[in-house]
């Protein structure tokens, strides 16, 4: 069990069931206020590269790829952690400066259930993600993962302008982080209650401003009038 990513075993997770491959240590000069990451998490404590953004800081460091589990930062042990706090210390490491990544790789076997036959056009070598592009592997709050079909266009434009949104006023990109405070919002029936929403949840740690919430409020009632063009 101590040799599985994520320390979970359910009856339906079996090709979640990713075996640790090697540990490796990356030392990346942070050049761009933006690395490129997107970062999930398994919700028992253990942050995945979700996503890689092309042209990024981290997509020119053929070392780390989508999969890999994010283990220390500058020698801090982050397992135990959620995606969005594991985002919160990579933007708080200042622009210019030099720092170190401990990661572990899975197992490539590990990946074999949800990883596509054969590279899609166009796709860069190295950096492949998994799955059919119309599907997404979410890990759930109870630890289980599953591949859920994407969103309709609502949801996908409210989460878009949400996550543009945490970019321009925090510096994070992060679709999992979107993904929470939409539907967080998304049966609200005025901004109070998707404040009081927020406060009661474990985003509350972010100490959202009054405007910024404002902000994600017209995001997300934009998104469901549909005033985002796709």
């Amino acid at each position: 069990m101590s040799n599985l990513l994520g320390g979970q075993i359910g009856l339906n997770d079996f090709i979640f069931a990713h075996k640790k491959g090697r540990p490796k240590e990356v030392e990346i000069v942070k050049s761009e206020d933006a690395l490129g990451l997107t970062i999930t998490d398994n919700g028992a404590g253990y942050a995945f590269i979700k996503r890689i953004k092309s042209g990024s800081v981290i997509d020119r460091i053929p070392h780390i790829q989508i999969g890999d589990h994010i283990e220390k930062l500058d020698g801090i042990n982050v397992v135990g952690k959620r995606h969005y706090e594991v985002a919160r210390m990579l933007k708080d490491i200042p622009t210019g400066s030099t720092f170190t990544i401990r990661l572990v790789e899975p197992m490539k076997s590990g990946f074999q259930g949800i990883a596509p036959r054969k590279g899609t056009a166009g796709s860069k070598p190295g950096k492949h993600g998994y799955g059919s592009g119309k599907e997404t592997l979410r890990f759930k709050a109870n630890g289980n993962a599953a591949i859920e079909d994407e969103h309709d266009d609502a949801t996908q434009s409210g989460i878009d302008a949400i996550n543009s949104l945490l970019d321009s006023f925090m510096g994070i990109n992060d679709s999992e982080l979107a993904t929470q405070i939409w539907e967080l919002g998304n049966n609200k029936i005025n901004s109070m209650d998707f404040a009081e929403a927020i406060d009661a949840s474990d985003l509350e740690a972010f100490g959202f401003t009054d405007d910024f919430i404002i902000e994600l409020w017209g995001a997300i009632t934009d998104a469901r009038h549909g005033r985002y063009k796709r």
